[in-house]
C-alpha cells in the first residue's frame, strides 16, 4: 500500500515542480490578473496567460511532440499555425476588414508619420547588436517597437524563435500599456500652442478610392519590399473585402468568428512557448528593457516629425498626431484625442491621428519585410 501512495505522489505534479515551474505559474496568475482586472488587452492577454500556465504545469505534455508511440499534445499542433506563420497573416486579414483607411488617403501626408514612428524599430535593432544579439535576434527584438503583436511573432518566428514568447508578451504588454507610455512622452515633446491645434476636417473619400487603395498598395509594396507581401496582402484583402459591399457575410466573418477565433489560438499557443527554463533568463530581461526603449523611440520618432509638418504647414498639423504613427490600433489614436481634448474638449482629433495609425500597421509590416529580407 506504501508502494502504490509513494508512486502516486512520484508521479503527480506536485513531486516534479521546479522553482522556475513556480514563478511561471505566479508569473500567468499575475498576467490573468491583468487581463481579467486591469483589462489590459484581454482578448490576448487572457489565452497568453494561460497557455504559460499549461506550459508549466509539470507531466501536462501539452506541448510535447510525438515521441515512442505517443501521439503529442494538443498544444503541440496548434503552435505549428504559429510556427509556420498562418496565425499572424490571418489577424492581418480580419484587421484589414476591421479597419477604414479613408482618413489615410484622405490625408496622405499622414503616411510620412507612420513611417517616421517605425524609427524605434531600427534604433532597437542596432542597441540590441551593441549588446551582442546576433543580427537575427536584433531583428526580431526591434520590431516590438512597431507595437504590432502579429508582426512581431510573424517576424520572431522566421528570425529568432527561441525568443517568441518574451518578445510577444514584451510586444502585447506594451501594446495595452500605451495609454500609460504615450502621454509622458506626448507632453514632453510638445507645446501647449501646439496640442491646442485644431485640425480642418479631411476631405470625404470615394468608395472607388477605397477599393483602388488596398489593390495598388499591395502591387506596389510587394515589388519594393517583396518578403512584405504575406502581411501587406492580407491587410489589404481584408480591407477589399470591407469596401467592396457586396460580400457582407464574409466582412462580419472576419470582424467577428474569425478575428477571436485565430486571436485564441495565437495567444494560447505563444503563451504555450513561455516554458520557465527558456524565459527565465537575463536575455528576456534585454528583449523587455529593448522593447520598451524601442516603442519609446517610435512615439518620440513620430511625435518630432509632426512638429516638422507642423512648422511646415504653418500651424496647421498637430504634432500630437505623430504618435499614432506606432501600429496599436485604434489605441495610437485613441491617446491622442484624449491628449488633445485635455488642453481643449473641443478638439476632435481622433480621424486626423487614425491616418498615421492606419499608416503605422502598413509601416510595421514593411519594416518587417526589410528585416526578413535581410536576416531571414
Amino acid at each position: 500500500m506504501n508502494d502504490i501512495i509513494r508512486q502516486l505522489i512520484d508521479s503527480s505534479g506536485f513531486a516534479n515542480l521546479t522553482v522556475n515551474n513556480v514563478i511561471m505559474v505566479v508569473l500567468a496568475c499575475f498576467f490573468l490578473y491583468l487581463g481579467i482586472k486591469k483589462q489590459y488587452e484581454p482578448y490576448l492577454m487572457v489565452p497568453i496567460a494561460f497557455g504559460i500556465l499549461l506550459v508549466n504545469l509539470p507531466l501536462a505534455g501539452l506541448m510535447a511532440e510525438p515521441a515512442g508511440g505517443s501521439p503529442g499534445g494538443l498544444l503541440h499542433y496548434l503552435y505549428q499555425g504559429t510556427n509556420l506563420g498562418i496565425y499572424p497573416p490571418l489577424i492581418f486579414l480580419c484587421l484589414g476588414a476591421s479597419t477604414d483607411f479613408g482618413p489615410l488617403i484622405a490625408n496622405p501626408k499622414t503616411i510620412l508619420l507612420g513611417g517616421a514612428a517605425q524609427f524605434g524599430i531600427f534604433a532597437a535593432f542596432f542597441l540590441a547588436t551593441a549588446l551582442g544579439m546576433t543580427e537575427p535576434e536584433a531583428g526580431a527584438i526591434g520590431i516590438i517597437g512597431g507595437a504590432d503583436g502579429p508582426t512581431a511573432i510573424f517576424v520572431t518566428t522566421r528570425l529568432a524563435p527561441h525568443l517568441l514568447s518574451a518578445i510577444a508578451l514584451a510586444a502585447y504588454s506594451y501594446m495595452a500599456l500605451v495609454p500609460i507610455i504615450q502621454p509622458p512622452i506626448i507632453r514632453l515633446l510638445t507645446t501647449e500652442k501646439e496640442r491646442k491645434v485644431v485640425m480642418t476636417q479631411s476631405r470625404n473619400v470615394s468608395q472607388t478610392e477605397k477599393i483602388i487603395f488596398p489593390i495598388m498598395t499591395t502591387i506596389f509594396i510587394a515589388l519594393v519590399v517583396p518578403s512584405a507581401t504575406t502581411l501587406v496582402g492580407c491587410l489589404m484583402l481584408g480591407n477589399l473585402i470591407r469596401e467592396i459591399k457586396i460580400v457582407p457575410k464574409l466582412t462580419e466573418t472576419l470582424q467577428n468568428a474569425m478575428m477571436y477565433t485565430v486571436t485564441i489560438l495565437l495567444g494560447i499557443t505563444v503563451g504555450a512557448k513561455a516554458d520557465g527554463d527558456l524565459f527565465l533568463s537575463p536575455t528576456t530581461l534585454k528583449i523587455i528593457v529593448l522593447g520598451l526603449l524601442a516603442f519609446a523611440i517610435g512615439t518620440a520618432s513620430g511625435v518630432i516629425f509632426g512638429k516638422i509638418m507642423y512648422r511646415l504647414s504653418g500651424g496647421k498639423v498637430n504634432p500630437m498626431i505623430g504618435a499614432a504613427g506606432v501600429s496599436a490600433v485604434p489605441m495610437a489614436a485613441r491617446v491622442v484625442q484624449k491628449e488633445g481634448q485635455k488642453e481643449d474638449p473641443g478638439n476632435f482629433l481622433l480621424m486626423h491621428a487614425m491616418g498615421p495609425n492606419v499608416a503605422g500597421v502598413i509601416g510595421s509590416a514593411i519594416a518587417a519585410g526589410v528585416l526578413l529580407a535581410f536576416f531571414a
